[in-house]
C-alpha cells in the first residue's frame, strides 16, 4: 500500500509500505495491504512504518531527522505526531498530522 504523511508545513513522507501502525483515539491499530476504507482521529504517539522491500529510495522526507529507527532495522521507521486524522481508501493511507 502507499502511505503519505502530511503536516501543515509539507508532505514529509511518501512511500510504499507493508504496514502502518497508528495511535488511534481508542488505542493503537495497524493497517495492512487491502485494508477496508477507514477514517480515524489520531492522538499523540508514534506512527510505526514497515517499509516495503526496495522502497527506501522513495522516501520523500524533507527532514529525515524527524524519523527514527530502532536498532539496526532500517526497514521500520517511527514518526512522532501530536495528533491528526487518517484516511485509508483504495490501498492508500494519508495521515494529516499535527
Amino acid at each position: 500500500m502507499y502511505l503519505e504523511i502530511v503536516t501543515p508545513e509539507a508532505v514529509v513522507f511518501r512511500a510504499k509500505v507493508d504496514a502502518v501502525k497508528v495511535p488511534g483515539h481508542d488505542g493503537e491499530f495497524q493497517m495492512l495491504n487491502n485494508h477496508a476504507p477507514i477514517v480515524s482521529v489520531l492522538t499523540e504517539g508514534d506512527v510505526k512504518i514497515d517499509l516495503a522491500a526496495g522502497s527506501s529510495n522513495e522516501i520523500k522526507a524533507k527532514d529525515q531527522s524527524a524519523f527514527r529507527t530502532e536498532g539496526n532495522n532500517t526497514d521500520v521507521l517511527f514518526y512522532t505526531i501530536k495528533g491528526g486524522v487518517l484516511e485509508m481508501k483504495d490501498n492508500k493511507a494519508i495521515i494529516l498530522a499535527d
